[in-house]
């Protein structure tokens, strides 16, 4: 049983840490030194506020110390390094700001909006009546001049930005002012570019007119996976009142020292980082969509963040290119949604995203033969294992 265990686990390490090109946009790789903190003694031990438990001193020193750099980092008033996962950051702050019968406003799943918002998610959890941010397929983004219209209406009492499908920054300035107006409290999901924001390139949600910025901390940011919140001080505050026992109880404190090294990596490497991710999308989309692929967003540049989308229009066609590309080990969604923050943590750039661009052609337009292709894929990931954009051990 043992040996199955770590057999399985090796193979896996083995296949998708060396030999495919990981394009999933909700993922990304850690330094060692950010990993090696999760296996730490620390993954033992528990604190709490109330000081129910001795032995913390260090423990809270870290906890301390990654909250300080968080706001640095993002210039926020308040953080909070305890969600387990940036679902449980979305809970945390609607429950924190909403009640039963509130009306919350957010991009609806079928616009690529994060299902776990919607009615089949926490507003359902919660018994929240959702609107939908009118939206614009073509331009991939809220439509300002309805959305102006609909707040007024609905007057909801939570208005999040953010998707899980995001290719340009948000009108939040547009739209924060009068969203407050009407009574609104604003929030930004930004699990899937929190590493574009924290790199300064992309948005910066906290200026523009939102009171906290959440979600996950291993997409485009590249640290251990988890949740965050970052917020002005009456919200924030608020949230930290109630998110100990309701929501997070032991926060897994290895996580969060894996994750304030990760803050400090950002602090230092993210912006340039963030700038090459989203140079990589660029080139990236191109290429795609002069080899004939049906790239989002053409007359827009195709992309600002880390995401490059492939509109094939249906689930199914996404499906069958997905395993297409799988059997070449080359790893995507069944969108098809390719990010590029894993590459370019691995140290690849424009160069490497044409050759990545030829690789998906071949396997999906040329029908090549994936074990041929796989081939190729290994060699070119066999000269990209150090991960970049980090101190040196």
């Amino acid at each position: 049983m043992i040996t199955e265990i770590l057999n399985l686990v090796k193979a896996h390490e083995q296949w998708r840490g060396k030999e495919c090109l990981n394009l999933i946009p909700s993922e990304n790789v850690m330094s060692p030194a950010v990993r090696r903190l999760l296996s730490s003694e620390l993954g033992h031990r528990y604190t709490a506020r109330d000081r129910f438990y001795m032995g913390t001193r260090f423990i809270d020193e870290i906890e301390h110390y990654g909250e300080e750099l968080a706001k640095n980092v993002f210039k926020a008033e308040t953080a909070d390094l305890r969600p387990l996962s940036g679902h449980i950051a979305d809970l945390t702050f609607l429950a924190s700001f909403a009640r039963a019968g509130d009306v919350l406003m957010c991009v609806s799943e079928e616009n690529g909006g994060y299902p776990g918002l919607g009615e089949h998610g926490l507003a359902g959890l919660l018994d929240l009546k959702v609107a939908s941010f009118p939206f614009l397929k073509e331009k991939m983004n809220i439509d300002v001049k309805r959305a102006e219209e609909a707040i007024k209406r609905v007057k909801p009492k939570i208005v999040i930005f953010g998707a899980s499908y995001i290719l340009f920054p948000h009108p939040v300035r547009a739209l924060a002012e009068i969203a407050s107006e009407n009574g609104a409290c604003i929030g930004f999901d930004g699990s899937h570019v929190l590493g574009l924001i924290a790199g300064k390139h992309f948005q910066d949600p906290l200026r523009e007119g939102v009171h906290a910025l959440f979600g996950s901390t291993h997409k485009s940011f590249f640290g251990p996976q988890g949740g965050i919140i970052l917020a002005d001080k009456e919200h924030g505050e608020a949230v930290k009142e109630k998110i100990y026992p309701r929501f997070v109880d032991n926060a897994h404190w290895n996580r969060i020292a894996a994750l304030t090294l990760a803050l400090a990596e950002m602090k230092t490497f993210g912006r340039a980082y963030a700038e090459q991710v989203v140079r990589n999308s660029k080139v990236l989309a191109r290429a795609l969509h002069d080899y004939g692929f049906p790239v989002a967003c053409p007359n827009l540049g195709f992309t600002q963040s880390h995401q490059v989308i492939l509109d094939f229009g249906d689930y199914e066609h996404g499906r069958i290119t997905a395993e297409k590309l799988q059997r070449a080990n080359i790893i995507v969604d069944r969108v098809i949604r390719i990010g590029t923050c894993e590459v370019t943590r691995r140290g690849m750039k424009e160069a490497e995203m044409l050759k990545i661009a030829e690789l998906i052609k071949r396997t999906v337009l040329d029908a090549e033969n994936p074990e041929v292709i796989k081939k190729e894929v290994a060699r070119l990931c066999s000269d990209f294992h150090k991960i970049g954009y980090c101190f040196e051990e």
